[in-house]
């Protein structure tokens, strides 16, 4: 393992069985991820911010909360709205703060925040996030505490955008077992209901190319096989990336990053791995109540094809 200094704080470079990454202290955001020299994720330079949520770690909830408001044992809270456009408070506490250094191995790193009761989010809970890399790829859990006296809302997920090769994101194929999706409102992104995918357009129970479809929904009643479901994305060739997560992640956010700066836009593909529906503070669609000193885990692992 090495370390170096970048604009999103120290830098945490590990490396094992062909794969190498690079994890930042800002947000313990997952960077950089190659194998055999292949970018796995879009990656963002060591010399600028993080870019569109690559890699970020959103908590203590993925996706948005209508702006911004939700009710918590019987109180009403006003979280800051990082999303104006859209009047969401968006993608959690953490992406932008410093996370501190718990332990390093040449194939593995450990960093952990602790996050502070806070206007909106009046709970304290204690992060810690382990990227180790193996045979497998690169494997994240993080694990979240409740240190406060009271129950705590709470959800998570990554934030990667799959690189399944140089070719263009309209000719990857997509394999998503999932039998359903939320529908949502066009200019907030906001859930209205469950659909059937039903050979729709967001129907990828069997690969396909991804071609014009536009994506930006989250789907759940995931197929799973011991216990993990799998996204996979293909160039023609065959060769691409796979992510695999556990039971604690029922929901999975998938966006063709459809972008206005035509340099940035369907470039990658965000899998989203999620704990909880999109505004399930409001919801509750999976939404995670962590008691005074309870103990939340989930993982997910990302692997070259």
């Amino acid at each position: 393992m090495r370390t170096f200094p970048g604009a999103t704080g120290t830098q945490y470079e590990i490396a094992s069985h062909g794969y190498r990454t690079v994890i930042t202290e800002t947000g313990a955001t997952l960077r950089e991820l190659q194998h055999d020299g292949r970018d796995l994720v879009v990656s963002f330079a060591v010399d600028e911010p993080m870019i569109a949520y690559r890699g970020a770690l959103a908590a203590p909830w993925p996706n948005r909360i209508a702006d911004g408001t939700y009710v918590a044992n019987g109180t009403a809270h006003q979280l800051p709205i990082n999303e104006p456009t859209r009047h969401c408070a968006l993608h959690g506490l953490v992406f932008g703060e410093s996370w501190h250094l718990l332990a390093q191995m040449t194939d593995a790193v450990t960093l952990g925040f602790d996050l502070l009761p806070s206007e909106g989010y009046p709970f304290h809970l204690a992060l810690t996030v382990t990227y180790a890399l193996s045979e497998a790829g690169l494997s994240t859990e993080i694990k979240a505490t409740n240190l406060g006296a009271d129950a705590a809302p709470y959800g998570v997920c990554p934030h990667p955008y799959l690189r399944a090769g140089d070719s263009p994101l309209d000719t990857w194929t997509l394999a998503l077992s999932a039998e359903q999706y939320l529908e949502v409102t066009p200019d907030r992104l906001l859930p209205t209901g469950l659909a059937a995918v039903d050979e729709g357009p967001f129907d990828f129970r069997a690969a396909r190319t991804i071609g014009a479809a536009e994506i930006d929904h989250a789907f759940t009643a995931l197929g799973r096989e011991d216990g993990l479901a799998t996204v996979e994305v293909r160039e023609a060739g065959g060769r691409g990336v796979a992510m695999t997560f556990d039971e604690a992640c029922g929901w999975v956010q998938i966006h063709t990053a459809d972008l206005p700066d035509p340099t940035r836009t369907r470039i990658g593909l965000a899998v989203e791995p999620m704990t909880c529906a999109p505004d399930a503070f409001n919801s509750g669609d999976g939404l995670i109540t962590l008691a005074p000193g309870a103990v939340h885990r989930a993982s997910w692992t990302i692997s070259a094809l």
